[in-house]
């Protein structure tokens, strides 16, 4: 799966720092109804939640909804290999931005035609030899690469800075580390975390090529050391003429032939030597000069020289830098498959049960991810229960273990383990009617008969309502409960009915049915409701109306909650 996974990160360009945004599955979803739906929805974003990248969450949309029992396994197969690992560094990782730029200009040159236009297409500057005048205004460029040139190579190579190619794809390599540069701080925080091995590879080959960035100049004359020097040497020389006595005749030689005394040019020649500079760029005369053309040219030669050590250097790496953009495209690609598989293997690191496949549903000692203590709860139906009417107080966890029961569908179908056993049938539809939170009205009555109306009954499909009562009239609200869970079991569908009406449906208890409840067992000292959420199968609950009202008469000073409280005590 990691092949296919990775596959769809680059088609669809997920990415940590280009935004993609939610991609709408394509897949039919078993959960038919919106308030399924819903459930499932949260299901995932509660597993999102250990993700760092938003686009990451696009990945489940590989996970199709699926009949097939050997694909399911073969996702389990890939959740039961990952390790658990954090992910939590990847919020480090900034959107690489290039801030490196060589720092001598350059210049790429051919004398071929189809050559330059392969260079304009490169988009870097570039220049078409075709006469002698085109060469004049190289030596300003500290950079000249030469490729396919024969008739000017001779004056090409009389350049210092020029640096000739055998190819295409050695031109200005630089701008590879242009795009290395913007990764230069991601690649520093890959290397010192955990990741995957493939991510460990990628910047094991990658970090060693920063060292280019890093712009050292090498050991060269500067300007104002040679001026320094100058100084100095004139110091020397003054002080040693001063304390010399020069003759008639040598001062008159020196007159007549423009010449220094032997003497006096060996007091110059010593104080050169001593400054560790060339000798050339000083004049034999008092004061010692500088010859300006001398120091110029060697200027430009050491700047040259130091740019074309660069770019040989550079040279000599052309076939690691050209790997550089796709390096980094596929390391983007891994940084969102890593997390993915961290992020999700942090909500199940201790989960490491798988579902069966089964003609039965049941599951034990199985844990709710949307609760942060949860209780382990069982529950099952078979062949000889295939509705639940489960029964209880309110608050009690009806509805939260009919979510449970989505949410481990949704992990069925995903391929993720859960914690406790857990068998099912691969569902193909599941309907879920959630609590009517409006006022009870003719037309959400319909609307609920419609909807009861358009199920596909069968032996894999899962019906879930959660107090349906409460659109209609209490008086036949029991018996279309009743009716409701006779005529879809007998059509081989599986139910979980939520509802108030325990002693109502237990007069007309259709076959293959079950009366369960959760039952609320008294009040804390805090007043709030003991309740075992686990269901008694089998075991019609009250819904405790008596502990609600006591507990708000602990809770609130209103006088009407006392009254009640001690009246239905009376009775």
């Amino acid at each position: 799966m990691e092949k296919e996974m990775i596959g769809f990160i680059a088609e669809n360009k997920l990415s940590g720092f280009e935004l993609v945004g939610k991609i709408r599955r394509k897949d039919k979803s078993i959960f038919i109804t919106s308030d399924a739906k819903s459930v499932f929805n949260r299901t995932l974003e509660k597993l999102n939640s250990k993700f760092v990248f938003s686009d990451t969450e696009n990945l489940w949309n590989l996970f199709t909804f699926t009949s097939d029992i050997n694909e399911i396994k073969k996702r389990q197969e890939f959740f039961g290999k990952l390790e658990r690992k954090e992910n939590s560094f990847l919020k480090e990782l900034s959107k690489p931005r290039n801030w490196w730029k060589p720092k001598y200009s350059l210049l790429a040159v051919s004398e071929d035609e189809k050559t330059f236009q392969e260079l304009q297409k490169l988009d870097v500057p570039c220049k078409f030899l075709n006469s002698q005048y085109d060469l004049q205004d190289l030596e300003s460029y500290d950079l000249v690469q030469v490729i396919d040139c024969d008739q000017f190579t001779s004056a090409l190579e009389r350049l210092p800075q020029s640096v000739f190619l055998d190819s295409l794809d050695e031109v200005y390599l630089e701008r590879y580390l242009e795009l290395l540069s913007g990764w230069q701080k991601n690649l520093e925080i890959l290397a010192r975390n955990e990741t995957s091995e493939e991510i460990k590879k990628i910047t094991g080959e990658l970090v060693p090529m920063l060292k280019f960035l890093e712009n050292k100049s090498s050991e060269k004359i500067e300007r104002e050391q040679i001026d320094s020097s100058l100084e100095k040497v004139n110091l020397e020389v003054n002080c040693a003429i001063e304390k010399m006595s020069i003759s008639g005749a040598s001062l008159i030689a020196m007159m007549s032939k423009n010449k220094l005394p032997d003497d006096i040019v060996n007091i110059i020649e010593q104080a050169i030597k001593k400054t560790n500079l060339p000798e050339h760029l000083f004049s034999n005369s008092v004061p010692v000069a500088l010859d300006e053309k001398e120091v110029e040219k060697l200027m430009k030669e050491q700047n040259a020289s130091e740019h074309t050590t660069l770019a040989e250097n550079v040279k000599k790496k052309a076939s690691e830098l050209r790997k550089i953009p796709a390096m980094l495209k596929k390391l983007s690609d891994l940084i969102v498959y890593f997390d993915f598989c961290s992020g999700t293997s942090q909500i199940i690191s201790e989960n490491r049960v798988f579902p069966e496949q089964s003609l039965e549903f049941s599951f034990s000692e199985a844990e709710n991810i949307f609760l942060d203590s949860p209780q382990a709860i069982s529950f099952s139906l078979d062949d000889s229960s295939r509705c639940s009417i489960l029964t209880g107080a309110n608050s009690g966890g009806k509805t939260t273990l009919i979510e449970h029961i989505i949410q481990m569908i949704g992990f069925f179908q995903l391929g993720l383990p859960v914690k406790g056993k857990t068998r099912m049938p691969l569902f193909s539809e599941i309907y879920y009617f959630a609590k009517n939170k409006g006022s009870a009205s003719k037309g959400a009555f319909e609307t609920l008969l419609t909807q009861m109306a358009s199920i596909k009954p069968g032996s894999k499909t899962l019906i879930l309502a959660d107090e349906i009562e409460s659109v209609t009239e209490p008086g036949v609200a029991g018996k279309i409960i009743s009716a409701t869970a006779e005529f879809f079991v007998s059509k081989g569908c599986f139910l979980v009915i939520a509802t108030h009406l325990g002693q109502e449906v237990q007069k007309n208890m259709p076959c293959n049915s079950r009366i369960d409840g959760i039952e609320a067992k008294g009040l804390d000292e805090n007043f709030e409701l003991i309740v075992d959420h686990n269901p008694v199968l089998g075991k019609l609950a009250n819904s405790t109306p008596e502990l609600i009202i006591e507990k708000m008469s602990k809770n609130f000073p209103e006088e009407y909650f006392k009254f009640l409280n001690e009246r239905i005590r009376i009775t």
